[in-house]
């Protein structure tokens, strides 16, 4: 008596597999992307506390002006500004503005006159 799967059996099995294959795959490929989101709204978060952290230091020395000029990595607990993730921007990508960015730049855009932060992308629009 010969013992094994016949033809059937085994395309059955490749069929099965397949299918599963195709309900996960699509899962993976979006947490990719949906995690370099995450990744970027904490970096930024991480950025927005430190110019605060800031402000609120020259604010009570009475340094002026007391919203900081500029983002340096001192102001990093490992003295390195935080990537954003699509472009992959360190801090030298921090772009300095008057208002909300336009058009899509690399990395950080900040506005020293009233500390706000932005990532300065396109693919980041909605937040």
């Amino acid at each position: 008596m010969k013992r094994g799967f016949t033809l059937i059996e085994l395309v059955m099995v490749i069929v099965i597999l397949g299918i599963l294959a195709a309900m996960v795959i699509p899962r993976f490929i979006d947490l990719q992307g949906a995690a370099k989101n995450s990744a970027t709204q904490g970096a930024l978060g991480a950025i927005r506390a430190a110019v605060a952290v800031r402000y609120a230091s020259n604010s009570a020395y009475n340094i002026t002006p007391a919203i900081p000029d500029t983002i340096e990595a001192g102001m990093f607990q490992d003295s390195q500004i935080p990537r954003e993730q699509v472009s992959n921007s360190s801090g030298n990508g921090i772009t300095f503005i008057a208002s909300a960015p336009t058009a899509a730049g690399a990395g950080w855009a900040y506005d020293s006159a009233n500390g706000r932060i932005w990532v300065n992308h396109s693919a980041y629009t909605a937040w």
